[in-house]
Parts: C-alpha cells; sequence; structure tokens
C-alpha cells in the first residue's frame, strides 16, 4: 500500500513538474495538463453547439465594428494558429461577451448599450481574448482533472463528444453556461490577469486603455452586484481601481503604437 501511495504521488509530482507553465504577459505560473491542441478541438466543439444554439446577429453595424476591432487585436497577439472568428450573438437582455480556445469570439448585442466607440469595445474583447491567450479554461480543466485524480477524466472529455456532461464541463471551463446567456465567473485571480493582458492588448493594438475606465464606469452603473467575497468576480469598484494602477504602464505601449 505505502509503495502504491509513494508511485501515485510520484507521477503527481512529476504532472505537476511537467504542467507547469506561465501566463503571457504577467508572468504567473499557472498548472495545464491539457495541450493546445486538445484545448483547440474543445474550443471547436463549444463553437458548434453555440452556432447551433444561438441566433448570430445580421446586424451589419454591429458585426462590422466586431470584426474591425476583434482583427486588429488579434494581429498583435502572434498567435498564427488561432483561426479568429467574429460574432455577435442577437441577445439584447446579455451584456456579456466571451472567446474560444483558438480564436472564436461571441459578443453579446447587449453589450452595445455600454459601447461608445471602438476603444471601449477593445477593453471588453482584450479582456476576453486575454483568457483565451492565458488558457484559463484549460487552467481549470486541469485542477478539476487533478482534483479527480487521472488522465481518465482528459480522456472521457476527448471521447465523449455530445454527451451532455461532457459538454456542461467543458463550456463550465472556458466560463460559459451551456444554456449560455449566462456566463460563469473565472477565478477572481484570471479575471484580474485577464484586465491586465487586456489593457495591454488594447494599447499594442492602437486603443487608448483609458477606454477601459470609460467602459468599467458605465457597467457598474448598469446594477445592482454581490459582494466580492460571495463573487469569484471582482467588485466593480475594486476592478476599475486596479486597472487604473495599470494605466500608466501601459500607457507608453499605447503612445508607441499610435505613432506608427
Amino acid at each position: 500500500m505505502k509503495i502504491i501511495k509513494k508511485v501515485i504521488f510520484g507521477v503527481i509530482l512529476a504532472l505537476l513538474f511537467i504542467s507547469c507553465t506561465k501566463a503571457p504577459i504577467t508572468g504567473r505560473s499557472q498548472f495545464i495538463m491539457v495541450d493546445q491542441a486538445q484545448e483547440m478541438q474543445l474550443g471547436l466543439q463549444s463553437e458548434k453547439k453555440i452556432l447551433q444554439t444561438q441566433k448570430i446577429s445580421k446586424d451589419p453595424v454591429k458585426n462590422a465594428m466586431v470584426r474591425r476591432v476583434g482583427m486588429r487585436i488579434a494581429n498583435i497577439t502572434g498567435q498564427r494558429n488561432y483561426k479568429w472568428e467574429f460574432f455577435v450573438i442577437n441577445n439584447n437582455k446579455e451584456a456579456n461577451a466571451f472567446c474560444l480556445p483558438g480564436g472564436k469570439v461571441f459578443v453579446y448585442t447587449g453589450l452595445f448599450k455600454y459601447i461608445a466607440n471602438d476603444a471601449e469595445l477593445a477593453a471588453v474583447m482584450g479582456h476576453e481574448i486575454g483568457h483565451a491567450l492565458a488558457r484559463h479554461g484549460a487552467e481549470r480543466m486541469s485542477s478539476g482533472i487533478l482534483a479527480q485524480t487521472g488522465g481518465q477524466v482528459l480522456q472521457s472529455v476527448m471521447v465523449g463528444q455530445g454527451n451532455p456532461q461532457t459538454t456542461a464541463m467543458v463550456m463550465g471551463a472556458f466560463g460559459i453556461g451551456t444554456q449560455l446567456g449566462v456566463m460563469l465567473p473565472h477565478s477572481r485571480t484570471q479575471e484580474y490577469e485577464a484586465d491586465h493582458i487586456g489593457l495591454v492588448l488594447m494599447a499594442k493594438a492602437g486603443y487608448n486603455p483609458q477606454s477601459a475606465l470609460t467602459f468599467w464606469n458605465k457597467f457598474a452603473k448598469s446594477g445592482q452586484t454581490p459582494p466580492e467575497y460571495l463573487s469569484s468576480h471582482p467588485a466593480p469598484a475594486n476592478r476599475i481601481a486596479t486597472i487604473r494602477k495599470l494605466i500608466p504602464q501601459v500607457m507608453p505601449i499605447y503612445r508607441k503604437s499610435a505613432r506608427r
């Protein structure tokens, strides 16, 4: 029994060593067991479900705005293996957006009531693309796999395409409710990290990072939010304060990109 425990302990240590990686820009250490090919395949499965179940908007103005801003950010990510696509979901009740692994970005029409210009949209899209670049979904899946001890969980995810429980697990890892219209929170650490990465991305793409403050200030006034200790999302006031502290770091990036 002791030998078996030692073997299991050794395997877990090996997995921890092999699966350690660092998030882009912030350099935070991450534990990710899902390789990028598997992650992108899971992203394609989720995209298929979304396109089958949601009404995609044909509004030419909103679609053009999302594609224009999205491609400017995509072009500076360095992710040449991503197959970038941008969609607008016709749902005025939801003010949300998300990005699947592989560069499939979805924006709800309800978000546009808080968006005054391209730069404010860039703040949101930069944040969501930041989640994908930092592989937050794969990180969350890896934590679940480790908690359930073993690769059989990952194997069941890859083979169990179409299984409702598998779909729920995958979509939840990407921060999307299987019924959609409900965005599941990433961890507070991941949210703050996506804010940081998003600010750098929008600045590199030539969008003024100050626009992130104008967007989040408007969004914070949109309704009641629970105290931060009851939610995985940062409280709006704390998120805004953190963004305000980061802006002096990213403004030189913006000024440099604006001079090009």
